[in-house]
């Protein structure tokens, strides 16, 4: 099943973070697309550097708890901590759709709750699949030209 998943890191050597993450997530998934890397302003939280951001889509038959343990195992393994909510991070894996799937619990949702506002999840993944859709939110090319973060 087709996944999206966001990348994002603006500790240390960002680029250098982001390639790592996607060699790591080649080893565990089969990664079809990875998008360029751009750099955003953060969203949130407290000051800090700019972000590299970056969508790969990836194939997995994992449950969808199963791949986001996945991703939540290549920050970890990465150094990523969950000290200052929307802070710094080393890495930043994000499950933003899996599939048609529709979740909703303490551990998960999907679609991700705040992609549709996020540019720098839309910028790179419309650049990789122009035709993409957002489940319950409609086409990535629509939602990029809204006002968004």
């Amino acid at each position: 099943m087709k996944a999206v998943i966001s990348l994002g890191a603006n500790i240390g050597d960002a680029k250098a973070h982001l390639d790592l993450a996607v060699a790591l997530l080649r080893e565990a998934t089969d990664v079809t697309l990875v998008s360029s890397y751009l750099q955003t302003k953060p969203v949130g939280g407290p000051e800090q550097p700019d972000y590299l951001n970056a969508v790969a889509i990836i194939e997995s038959d994992l449950p969808a708890k199963d791949l986001l343990a996945v991703l939540n195992g290549i920050e970890t393994a990465m150094g990523r901590t969950r000290e200052i909510h929307w802070g710094p991070r080393v890495i930043d894996l994000d499950l933003i759709q899996y599939g048609a799937l529709l979740v909703s619990d303490e551990k998960l949702t999907l679609p991700h709750p705040r992609a549709h506002e996020r540019r720098f999840v839309l910028a790179p993944w419309l650049e990789i699949e122009p035709e993409a859709i957002l489940l319950t939110h409609g086409r990535i090319s629509d939602l990029l030209n809204t006002d968004l973060e």
